[in-house]
C-alpha cells in the first residue's frame, strides 16, 4: 500500500486521490466532532477515543514498523505537543458552545492559517482565483460569527468565549496540519508515521482522565467502549486520509478542501444532535464550503 501511495506523488492520479481523501476527511471529521458531543462530555469522549486508537496502533508501531530513526523523534515530539494543545482547546470550546456554533469557526479559520503556514514551510503559492476562494471562506466565517453573536440564545453569556476558543483551536488546526505534513514527508513510509502518531498521541488524555478520576473508568463502560471504537476508526480514516492527501498534493489545497466539513457538520448537528441550523446560518456555512471549492478549482 505504501509503495502504491508513494508512486502517485506528483502525478494527476495522485491529485485525484488527494481530492477524494480530503472530502472523505471532511465528512469523517464532522462525524468525529459530533461523536464527542453525542455520548458524553467532550473531555471524557476525547480520553476514551484516544485510549482506543492508541491501543489499536500500538502493535503496528511497536512490532510491525519498529522504532523510528532517532532524527525523527524531535519531529514527533513537536507534533505531540501541538496536538495536545489542539485537543485541549477543542474540548474547551465544545464545553462552552453548541456544536454548530463552534465547529464551523474552528474548521473555517484553520485553513486560512494553514495557507500561510504552507507558504512559509513548503513554498506553496496560491493563484488569484484561489485567494478569491479564501476570501469567500473568510467572509462566511465572519458572517457566521456575527450571526451567532446576534441570534444564538442558548448559553449566550458564554458565546464570546466559545468563539474565541474556536479561533484559537483553528490556529492549532493550522499548526498541526502544516507540521504533520512536514513530518509525514520526513518518514520514508507514511503509514509508519501514522502508526507512531496515533500510538503516542493517544496516551496523554487517558492518563490525565485517570489521574483526575482516581483510576476510575467512565460509566457506563459498554457505551463508552462503543464510542471509543467508533471514534478511533473515524479518526484513522479522517486524520490519516488528510495527511496522505497532503503528501500527494499541496498542503494548503488539501486543508482548505477539507473544510467542506462544515456542510456535513450542519447536517449532523441537525440529524444527530437536534440542533437548529436555520437557512441563514446554513447559507453562511455553504459560503465557507464554496470558498473551499473555488480554492480547489483555481489550483
Amino acid at each position: 500500500m505504501s509503495d502504491w501511495i508513494l508512486s502517485l506523488e506528483g502525478t494527476p492520479s495522485g491529485e485525484t486521490l488527494a481530492l477524494i481523501l480530503a472530502v472523505q476527511a471532511a465528512f469523517l471529521h464532522a462525524l468525529f466532532g459530533a461523536l464527542q458531543k453525542r455520548v458524553t462530555d467532550p473531555w471524557t469522549a476525547r480520553s476514551v477515543i484516544d485510549a482506543t486508537y492508541a491501543a489499536m496502533a500500538a502493535p503496528f508501531a511497536l512490532f510491525y514498523f519498529g522504532t523510528p530513526d532517532p532524527a525523527l523523534w524531535p519531529l514527533l515530539a513537536i507534533a505531540w505537543v501541538i496536538h495536545l494543545g489542539y485537543k485541549a482547546m477543542q474540548a474547551a470550546a465544545y464545553s462552552v458552545g453548541a456544536y454548530t456554533v463552534v465547529y464551523p469557526v474552528v474548521r473555517g479559520t484553520g485553513p486560512v492559517f494553514t495557507v500561510f503556514g504552507a507558504g512559509l514551510l513548503f513554498g506553496e503559492v496560491f493563484s488569484a482565483v484561489q485567494w478569491l476562494g479564501v476570501a469567500a471562506l473568510v467572509a462566511g466565517i465572519l458572517g457566521l460569527a456575527l450571526y451567532n453573536l446576534k441570534h444564538v440564545t442558548l448559553d449566550r453569556a458564554r458565546l464570546p468565549m466559545a468563539l474565541g476558543l474556536a479561533v484559537i483551536t483553528g490556529g492549532f488546526v493550522a499548526a498541526y496540519t502544516t507540521w504533520d505534513a512536514y513530518v509525514i514527508r520526513a518518514f520514508e513510509n507514511p503509514f509508519a508515521f501514522l502508526a507512531w502518531f496515533f500510538f503516542l498521541d493517544g496516551l496523554a488524555f487517558p492518563a490525565i482522565y485517570l489521574a483526575r478520576h482516581r483510576g476510575r473508568l467512565p460509566r457506563p463502560l459498554k457505551r463508552h467502549a462503543i464510542l471509543g471504537v467508533q471514534g478511533a476508526v473515524t479518526a484513522y480514516f479522517s486524520f490519516g486520509g488528510i495527511l496522505l492527501a497532503t503528501r500527494l498534493d499541496k498542503v494548503g489545497e488539501a486543508a482548505v478542501l477539507r473544510e467542506t466539513s462544515v456542510v456535513f457538520a450542519a447536517l449532523i448537528g441537525w440529524l444527530m444532535l437536534g440542533e437548529k441550523v436555520g437557512p441563514r446560518r446554513l447559507s453562511l456555512m455553504a459560503l465557507i464550503a464554496l470558498g473551499a471549492v473555488i480554492v480547489e478549482m483555481g489550483g
